[in-house]
């Protein structure tokens, strides 16, 4: 082999900068395309886990209410002379605990007392999937504070665990006697739902974004105001909103919502469950007057087709 061949053969032919230039561009057009089409299979996939944890539930709820002849509570409270909540608070997620094979957890809690109250930390603290929306990027743990009249927090109660569902009051501000199956000390059963199992909303989505909420309770004297960023109308709200909704400004995600309504991270609605134990995705664009129709228990209103 001579000289000249053998230097031709150490010779390795690499990339010119035009091609390089090329083959970066490609690959940018290939994430352009294909990172979409990623985004929207891992929200499907985050969607329908969202939609079994509420079946589960809706389940969970119907199981209750074969045992007790009701669904829970909304949250217990005693009250004073002017109807203020004075506690315990406990809602209707945590008496739900044992028909979610959370039976240990259940035990820890000892309903009697404030959820505040220091032997209670790690109960309400402690962190539930099934109250979670994967979606969603809620912390495990949020603290409950009294706030002044702007909405800042002006002392720290407690913290509680994080959770993405609430209970439905109805139409007016959650807290007492409301025209859902949810609201403070309350014992519906299915005989009181006479609009229908099947029209009747039970239990939706409440995403971070539009604030904080709990499996725990109602944590006494708390109140709830929507995060910095948020689409939520900046209304302080009281406790009971921590755990329950209401539909008066309109179905998830749409314009307007204050921080006790229902919302979610999926695009364009949110998920809900049904008296009768079905789901079904909300649109954002649902006609107003049927939301609310379908969140009362004896409204007689008319659903129509649904």
């Amino acid at each position: 082999m001579n000289a000249v061949l053998r230097v031709r053969l150490r010779v390795r032919r690499a990339f010119t900068l035009v091609e390089l230039l090329v083959v970066i561009a490609i690959l940018g057009i290939l994430m352009a395309v294909l990172l979409p089409a990623v985004q929207r299979a891992r929200e499907a996939a985050h969607r329908s886990v969202c939609t079994g944890h509420l079946k589960q539930i809706g389940i969970g709820l119907l199981n209750y209410h074969d045992v007790h002849r009701s669904f829970p509570p909304g949250y217990l409270s005693g009250f004073d002379s002017a109807g203020d909540d004075t506690g315990p608070g406990w809602g209707w997620a945590a008496m739900l605990l044992p028909h979610l094979e959370q039976g240990p957890l259940f035990s820890r809690i000892q309903f009697e007392q404030p959820i505040e109250s220091l032997a209670q930390k790690v109960a309400r603290t402690t962190s539930i999937s099934v109250y979670l929306c994967p979606s969603d990027s809620a912390p495990p743990v949020w603290t409950a504070v009294t706030r002044d009249a702007a909405g800042n927090p002006v002392a720290t109660i407690c913290d509680v665990a994080s959770a993405n569902y609430v209970g439905v009051f109805g139409v007016t501000e959650p807290g007492v006697e409301g025209e859902g199956v949810f609201f403070r000390n309350s014992a519906i059963a299915l005989a009181d739902v006479s609009d229908g199992a099947s029209v009747t909303l039970l239990v939706g989505e409440r995403a971070r974004r539009w604030s904080d909420s709990t499996w725990v309770g109602a944590v006494t004297k708390a109140e709830l105001f929507p995060p910095p960023d948020s689409p939520a109308v900046p209304f302080i709200e009281n406790a009971s909103g921590m755990v329950l909704g209401h539909s008066f400004e309109g179905p998830p995600n749409a314009p307007g919502l204050e921080c006790n309504d229902f919302s979610s991270e999926h695009a364009d609605g949110g998920n809900l469950v049904f008296c009768d134990g079905h789901v079904q995705f909300i649109s954002s664009t649902m006609d107003k007057k049927l939301f609310r129709a379908l969140s009362t228990r004896a409204g007689h209103e008319s659903t129509g087709d649904f």
